[in-house]
């Protein structure tokens, strides 16, 4: 049976945006199950505090909840210690870091790249709202 390509490596995490990076994280630790969803928790709440941590932590699970349910595949991922970038990782950062940097157009998109189309604006707002989330405390990039 051939593998999934969105599983193929693209690139290395190290090489990829802060964002870009912590979005992919949240993503592993997220579906590493129960065990992973509590570290990255813990791990948000040291770095942003208890009520914004919360925040994010639950709009990344509403964000991944209706791309799971509605993606057009299932989006492969890598290891949590996997220093690897894999191809659907990187289109799902990207897709949240162009939501928060404000490319609404571009974030809807690529939106409807991963889910249905008519799914595609709330998707955006919900990675705008992740994405701005994890920003909090650096200093944003915003695009022309």
């Amino acid at each position: 049976m051939p593998r999934n390509p969105g599983a193929a490596a693209v690139g290395r995490l190290s090489e990829l945006p802060p964002l870009e990076r912590q979005v992919i994280r949240c993503l592993r630790f997220w579906c590493a199950g129960p065990n992973g969803q509590g570290a990255l928790g813990r791990e948000l709440a040291q770095r942003l505090g208890a009520p914004a941590a919360e925040r994010v932590a639950d709009g990344l699970a509403e964000l991944l909840h209706v791309t799971a349910s509605h993606a057009r595949r299932p989006l492969m991922g890598h290891a949590l210690d996997c220093p690897c970038a894999g191809g659907d990782e990187c289109v799902f950062a990207r897709f949240v870091s162009l939501a928060a940097e404000g490319a609404r157009e571009e974030a809807v998109l690529m939106a409807s790249l991963i889910v249905r189309p008519d799914l595609a604006l709330c998707l955006a707002q919900l990675a705008e709202d992740v994405g701005l989330g994890l920003m909090r405390g650096q200093e944003p990039r915003i695009l022309q």
